[in-house]
């Protein structure tokens, strides 16, 4: 008799996943939908110069991308070490690219364009980061939980599910911004 508890089904455990990447687009579809209605309405956009903080967070989530594809790569030659490190490296990454939004955040303050003010295109420049970095947060507990699978002696099929799951989720995350980042880029 076959114990339930041995039997390793991903699917749906992937489509919770790809729901939640279907859900968000929604709502970044709706904010960014928003926004352009906002602008459309009042003539104007943000009117604002995008701090370089931007640039770099945006270089930075490029390169976690390449680290976790990497790290992907080590799994399936089996390289533990290496899978490791390349994770580690991706949260890294992640860490820095959410410092960034803050040194953007706060140069965007030192120039006078406060989320609270006479204009809710600026609002958007802090909110909609804001939500994303929040799905940040959430993909390093992705990655974290492809970190701990490559410590512990889980089967093989776990560790590469985790690997697939936290690569589903941060390449979405990384295009994403990718994404904000050219709309507010063009619409200001």
């Amino acid at each position: 008799m076959e114990n339930t508890q041995d039997i390793f089904d991903p699917k749906p455990k992937k489509f919770i996943v790809w729901l939640f990447v279907v859900s968000s687009t929604i709502m970044f579809g709706g904010f960014t939908s928003y926004y352009l209605v906002f602008a459309a309405s009042k003539g104007k956009g943000h009117g604002l110069v995008l701090p370089d903080a931007f640039i770099y967070s945006t270089l930075l989530i490029i390169a976690s991308s390449v680290t976790l594809m990497l790290a992907s790569r080590a799994l399936r030659k089996l390289n533990f070490g290496l899978q490791r490190k390349m994770l580690w490296l991706t949260a890294i990454l992640a860490f820095g690219f959410g410092f960034m939004q803050f040194v953007a955040w706060n140069s965007m303050v030192n120039t006078g364009a406060t989320m609270v003010g006479n204009n809710a295109a600026i609002s958007f420049i802090y909110v909609v980061p804001l939500m994303h970095l929040f799905h940040i947060i959430a993909g390093l507990g992705f990655i974290s939980s492809s970190l701990a699978g490559s410590y512990k002696n889980i089967p093989l099929a776990k560790n590469k599910f985790r690997m697939e799951i936290t690569s589903i989720f941060w390449h979405f995350i990384d295009i994403l911004w990718i994404y904000l980042y050219v709309f507010l880029l063009l619409n200001r």
